[in-house]
Parts: structure tokens; sequence; C-alpha cells
């Protein structure tokens, strides 16, 4: 699972498309907020390029710049706000929220944390480093992801997962310099943003199977939330 919860299956990702680019579009528009030219934005740089490699569409990239940046008087505004709790069985998670729309939010969030605990501002967020996350796969054969990460300035890698996509960790003002870097030591920079990292996550097979089962189904009604950007959890890949 990783620092970042994401949910399983195909069938699951492909009905989740349309979200995605709903993420993505916010994202977008929050950084544009700091100017439409990529060229002297890398945050925006980053997200578009992550908007371009799933298939945005252009007019749907186009407009999000237009709206966060303020052009055409269509400015469009997002608070950003993390909640903090427990999944069910202690599970600690961090819920990063874009929402026109506090109030709304809030409340919906203290209704899906009913099946877990909803904490106060710090109650989680020591137990995680905010830090860089590379999505990265090797882009030719041999690629070392340890050599990589040691070459491109990044802090500490994870081992790529079933789809053979490593995670590269690094500082938080060090995200743009390493994902810069790692298409010279071999690898495809898929993602790239900053977010939380568990410092003491817990293994899943010390959870029954049926607590598990519970802690994925809190997880999957959180990330449905139409407000939700992501899901940091406390649980070991």
């Amino acid at each position: 699972m990783g620092a970042q919860w994401k949910a399983k299956g195909k069938e699951i990702a492909a009905n989740a498309k349309g979200r995605l680019f709903s993420r993505l579009a916010k994202d977008i528009m929050v950084a544009a907020r700091a100017g439409a030219d990529p060229a002297g934005n890398s945050k925006l740089r980053l997200v578009l390029e992550q908007a371009r490699k799933v298939s945005m569409p252009k007019d749907t990239i186009d407009r999000a710049i237009k709206k966060g940046s303020g052009v055409g008087g269509d400015a469009v505004h997002f608070d950003h706000v993390i909640y903090e709790g427990f999944a069910p069985h202690r599970v600690p998670v961090m819920v990063e929220c874009l929402t026109d729309n506090v109030n709304r939010t809030a409340p919906e969030m203290r209704v899906l944390f009913r099946k877990g605990q909803l904490g106060s501002s710090g109650s989680v967020s020591w137990d995680f480093d905010h830090v860089g996350m590379i999505e990265a796969e090797p882009a030719q054969a041999g690629a070392d992801p340890e050599v990589a990460a040691i070459e491109a300035g990044a802090q500490d890698f994870e081992a790529a997962n079933e789809d053979g996509v490593t995670l590269f960790i690094t500082e938080h003002a060090d995200l743009d310099i390493v994902s810069r870097a790692l298409p010279a030591q071999g690898f495809t920079v898929l993602t790239a943003k900053l977010g939380y990292r568990p410092k003491n996550p817990i293994d899943p097979a010390s959870l029954a199977a049926a607590d598990l089962e519970e802690v994925e189904s809190f997880l999957a009604a959180i990330d449905a939330n139409d407000d939700v950007q992501n899901v940091f959890v406390g649980l070991r890949s």
C-alpha cells in the first residue's frame, strides 16, 4: 500500500479515470495561482506532465490553467485542508482535500470517519514525514533504482511494486530537481508530488484478513469523496 493509498483492481482504476481528471484539474488550478507559464512555475510544470501522461484532454488542461490563474475573470479558489485520524484498528490516516466549500467538506469528513476516529491537527501528522514522492518506471533495461536515487539526489527509494513502479523519496525542496534528474538515470517519471510518508508503518500481515478488509473499505469510502485529493496511510507496502 505504501505511503499513499490507491484503490486496487483494474476495473476500479478504470472507473476512477474521471475522478483522476477532476483531481488533476484542481491541482492545475491551485498551481496556476503562482503563474500560468509552466516555464517559470515548477509546480505547474510537474502537474501538467502528469496530466499529459494520463491523456488528460488539452482543452480541460487549458481551462483549468485559466481558472487557476484568473484569466478571463473565471477564477476559482480552493482551500487546502488536511484531516488527520485513524482508520479502523488504529491505522493512522492523513486525508488531503482541496475544497471550494470547507463548510461542506468538514461535516462530510466527520461522517466518513465515524467508522474510524477523526483526530485534531497534529494528532497523526507527527508520525509522518512531509516529503517529495516521485513514481517512476525504468525506461531502459538494467536501470538501477539505488544508483538512480543516489545520482539524482533522492533521499530514499522503495522497491518497485507489482507494476514495476519505483517510489523515490526526496527532501521537500528537492522534488523538482530530482524529478528532472531521474530521466538521465534511465527512469521515466510518472508522477511527482509532495506527500506524507509514515515513519512507523503497520505491517498489514499483523491484521486479520477481516480487519484489513475493514480498513480497505474505510479508505475506499474516503477516497471516493469529491473533495479528497490524496489519502496517506500508515501501512507498510
